[in-house]
């Protein structure tokens, strides 16, 4: 099936994600993207990439979610992900799969516990917190107790795209610029004029189709399909979940909780792929609803 595609790429799709952060030619966006999400003391002025196999076995059924892992000239691990869609236990996989970056410091037989810092930011196309206004979450180790900072070199960090509604306009520091680009990138026709910054020139320029080999967009059209597909699963699966976790009562209650989900399944699907500029036609093929349902 031919896509209808827009003049940049889609961030939130795995080939997207690691042309624009996981090369190393590109590693000076990354740097420029990581000091504007992370909250540290020290800019990050350079980076060397690691191999996602030392997250675990377990990262390749990680279907819907892209991960870049590097490792700073200060010696910190960091781990940067973009997932589509919600799931079950996301808390649970984030905390498990950056476990691996502090146990892997250690090699076999060396008892020295002086851990380097390790840092995941989770870059989220759904809603996390649903009682949460603010966009942004930094989770550390606090203490209860004295009300402070228990252990200053773990943190999570997650951004939720769904509530960043800033317009261009609106656009006052680097970390609103990124949050922008990489959510409304797919759905531009230029760079806007906010994004003055010349790292935004680069990710302008490397994020253009027009630009990639026939190869490259056969690869893109694949990895926007498989998005595509991950996103109804994971949805149909954390939505299931969700109404089994809540199914009590009689049966035609049940049935008609089945009912509604999917009906709010293939309406935030569809909403999802309208937000990344997909078009009318190419979302009634996905969803079967038409323009003006969603």
């Amino acid at each position: 099936m031919s896509i209808d595609q827009g003049k940049y790429i889609c961030a939130y799709t795995d080939f997207g994600f690691k042309r624009l952060f996981g090369s190393e030619l590109n590693k000076d966006i990354l740097i420029s993207f990581l000091n504007s999400f992370l909250n540290l003391k020290d800019k990050i002025v350079d980076l060397s990439y690691l191999s996602l196999e030392q997250l675990g076995d377990l990262v390749t059924d990680r279907e819907a979610i892209f991960d870049v892992y590097c490792k700073t000239s200060d010696d910190a691990y960091i781990i940067v992900e973009m997932q589509n869609a919600a799931q079950n236990y996301f808390k649970d996989r984030s905390i498990f799969y950056s476990s691996f970056a502090t146990r892997n410091q250690a090699p076999k037989g060396v008892l020295d516990y002086q851990l380097k810092a390790v840092y995941t930011i989770g870059i989220l196309n759904f809603v996390l917190e649903k009682d949460s206004e603010p966009y942004r979450h930094e989770v550390v180790l606090y203490d209860k107790v004295t009300k402070c900072q228990f252990y200053d070199k773990l943190a999570y960090y997650y951004f939720e795209l769904p509530k960043f509604t800033k317009t261009e306009d609106e656009l006052e520091t680097i970390q609103d610029k990124w949050m922008y680009a990489i959510k409304n990138l797919s759905a531009l026709n230029d760079k806007p004029v906010a994004l003055k910054e010349q790292v935004f020139t680069r990710l302008f320029r490397i994020a253009e189709i027009a630009k990639f080999s026939e190869k490259e967009k056969f690869a893109y059209q694949g990895s926007l399909k498989k998005m595509w597909d991950n996103s109804a699963v994971l949805e149909k699966s954390y939505t299931d979940g969700h109404n089994d976790g809540k199914a009590e009562g009689k049966a035609e209650g049940k049935v008609e909780g089945k009912a509604e989900g999917k009906a709010e399944e293939r309406l935030s699907i569809a909403k999802n792929l309208k937000e990344i500029g997909i078009s009318p036609k190419d979302i009634f093929k996905a969803t079967g609803l038409k323009e003006g349902e969603y």
